[in-house]
């Protein structure tokens, strides 16, 4: 294929070549096309070419409807082509993922339309792929054994005959498993617990095949926030293995939706600690001729271990609206970790003499030598336990302890933003009023450039808001009684935002005791199944109803299907260990630093989730009890609003509103 979509002058500077071809791309080729000449578009696709020409960060507020996608696509193919090095696409989510690599998705038409040829390549979480050693174990469960026996006979020959392997041959991604809701599909899916090097089916397994497929492509590698956040935390750790890093050398990166970057973020650098894995992996010594102080030592370190984590089980306390769990590092608890790790300590220190001695597996030696070193690294944190964050969870593999250092700035300076070549923060919420600071100042980013550049659409006219006063003192009722109240009204057609799932189940619990009204709407319940599949059947059974978590941004589904948007209450963040930090870290007024900025970003994500097309019109109703009783909130939440938008607090007035503009 032609390296470059235009002639090039290999006498002339090359950025300045690629604005003059996307100049005609927007301004005549497009248009030819079918598509409208946007002037936001046009003066993005110009922004961004000082961000490529001097490999800045970039921060891209652009509106719904502007095409900023097109816009650093544009850009990222042909820098990536100029220095042989695929630029990488980070998405928010595999949601986000998918729509953009869909059949008619942007990357499509722009081939179609610019008759390009484009190396773009998937590169999925590892959590998104079948765990061939979890699969074999899930088969053997006694309630639900037969459902993954299932999944198994399904895999490739391959995977089963050990036959040659002519081409790539994706198989195991959670998008083929659309039927499994995300409980079973956790049974079976890869997790950080898993030891791929020394699994016996890595170089049959799905996510193995996909990344050396993915390291080729050319043009462009597309996976989400945490995949590439995981890459950044692995990297030296993975050079140092000799294994390759999760992603290739890459010429540029583009952070769709990124002011989530630093939930990615805190979720990768982390370290997690579970005694079960722990007592798996050093009870592989035993299984050597070792001497008889390394055998009393692991004994120890595994009774240290059961003790030290049935504290953290007893002690931990839930946090409304989190999976994390609270813990206090009282002295005692940290004298326990003191103990393990010094228990960690004499083992190490035996290995390297049992390691002269040449009686136990190498390879095993190295896996186990690999979890120690990790799990020391993790509690020498807590020697100064200002400097770590910390919090316990639970799930099906027991109680794990999640430890935190307080650097992910500096990670993210060191081995993101030092690095010389073009960073795009692309959304269409990326400043708190009116300032990019907050996003700034939370990922570490000392210099940059910035725009914004409002939507085209007419939100005056296509968008009512509902916020109405709450007369009850069962807010939750009342919340549900609007809700069920305005999907009459629109014949379902609408998207439901929760901030937590806790809230979201007890919506969904609330709709048994009403069935006589909640059985005329069909519902959708984000983790019934999978993510993709559930926003395909929204999208094409339009008088459904999908209620969601992780929605708020990246969801495009333009017309009727999605006419109406509930927020069931300000997506304030928890008050979990993270923000618990963040607030204590915070140099003024810790909510107005933290928690408003934060809200007020996804709330305008939620909302962009209502118009997304010229044609597009609709109502975004607001369940807030704390408006009706907090005058600066409501004018901060009025000011997020698109320019023009009022609210009302009648459903009967708002629906006469909505119902006369469509006229």
């Amino acid at each position: 294929m032609e390296r470059y979509p235009f002639s090039y002058d290999p006498t002339q500077p090359f950025i300045p070549q690629v604005s003059d071809w996307i100049a005609d791309v927007f301004y005549e080729v497009l248009p030819e096309a079918g598509f409208e000449v946007r002037d936001e578009q046009i003066y993005m696709a110009f922004q961004l070419e000082r961000a490529f020409l001097e490999k800045q960060t970039i921060f891209a507020e652009a509106g719904v409807g502007t095409g900023k996608t097109l816009a650093y696509l544009l850009y990222a193919i042909c820098y990536a082509r100029y220095t042989r090095k695929p630029a990488i696409i980070a998405c928010a989510n595999e949601s986000l993922i998918e729509q953009l690599v869909k059949p008619e998705g942007d990357i499509a038409k722009l081939a179609r339309h610019l008759n390009m040829k484009i190396d773009a390549r998937l590169g999925k979480s590892p959590n998104q792929y079948l765990c061939l050693q979890k699969l074999d174990q899930a088969r053997l469960r006694e309630e639900d054994g037969e459902l993954y026996q299932e999944i198994y006979q399904e895999l490739p020959p391959f995977v089963h005959n050990y036959e040659a392997l002519q081409a790539f041959s994706p198989y195991g991604d959670r998008s083929q498993y659309p039927a499994l809701d995300d409980e079973q599909w956790n049974v079976a899916n890869w997790d950080v617990f898993q030891d791929c090097f020394s699994c016996d089916k890595q170089h049959r397994c799905g996510q193995t095949l996909s990344r050396d497929f993915y390291r080729k492509s050319a043009d462009l590698i597309i996976c989400s926030h945490d995949f590439y956040m995981e890459h950044v935390w692995t990297y030296e750790g993975r050079k140092r293995g000799g294994h390759l890093p999760l992603l290739p050398s890459h010429s540029s990166v583009i952070f769709d939706e990124g002011h989530l970057l630093e939930t990615a973020a805190q979720k990768a650098l982390t370290y997690k600690l579970n005694h079960n894995v722990f007592e798996e992996v050093i009870t592989r010594l035993l299984k050597g001729e070792i001497r008889e102080s390394l055998a009393y030592a692991v004994e120890d370190a595994i009774m240290q271990s059961d003790n030290l984590f049935a504290m953290l089980k007893q002690e931990s306390k839930p946090v409304p609206g989190s999976e994390r769990r609270e813990i206090t590092l009282h002295p005692g608890l940290l004298a326990q970790i003191q103990a393990f790790s010094s228990l960690i300590d004499s083992i190490q220190e035996e290995l390297v003499l049992e390691g002269g001695l040449y009686t136990l597996d190498e390879f095993q030696l190295n896996i186990v030598s690999e979890h120690l070193e990790m799990i020391q690294i993790a509690l020498q944190l807590f020697e100064d336990p200002s400097k770590v964050i910390t919090w316990v969870t639970e799930d099906a593999t027991g109680t794990s302890l999640v430890v935190m250092p307080r650097k992910v700035q500096e990670v993210l300076k060191e081995f993101v933003f030092s690095q010389k070549m073009p960073v795009v923060f692309s959304s269409a919420t990326l400043s708190a009023d009116g300032s990019f600071f907050y996003l700034a100042d939370s990922l570490g980013i000392d210099e940059y450039l910035s725009f914004s550049v409002a939507s085209p659409y007419d939100y005056e006219n296509r968008m009512k808001v509902l916020a109405p006063d709450f007369t009850s003192s069962d807010a939750f009722a009342e919340k549900v009684d609007v809700t069920l109240e305005m999907l009459e009204k629109t014949q379902g057609r609408s998207l439901l935002l929760f901030p937590s799932l806790e809230e979201m189940h007890a919506f969904k619990q609330s709709l048994q005791s009403r069935s006589e009204t909640s059985n005329q709407q069909r519902f959708l319940f984000e983790g019934d199944q999978e993510i993709s599949h559930l926003i395909s059947q929204f999208q094409h059974d339009e008088h459904s109803n999908l209620c969601a978590v992780s929605l708020w941004e990246g969801l495009d589904v333009p017309g009727p299907s999605l006419s109406h948007v509930v927020i069931w209450s300000l997506p304030f963040p928890p008050n979990d260990p993270v923000f618990a930090a963040k607030r204590k870290a915070a140099a003024g007024n810790a909510f107005n630093e933290v928690d408003m900025p934060y809200m007020l970003l996804r709330l305008r994500q939620g909302i962009g989730r209502l118009i997304r097309t010229r044609e597009d019109s609709g109502i975004i109703t607001l369940l807030s009890p704390e408006l009706q009783a907090d005058e600066g909130l409501r004018k901060k939440v009025e000011k997020a609003l698109p320019v023009g938008v009022a609210w009302h607090k009648s459903a009967a007035q708002v629906w006469q509103e909505h119902a006369e503009s469509k006229l």
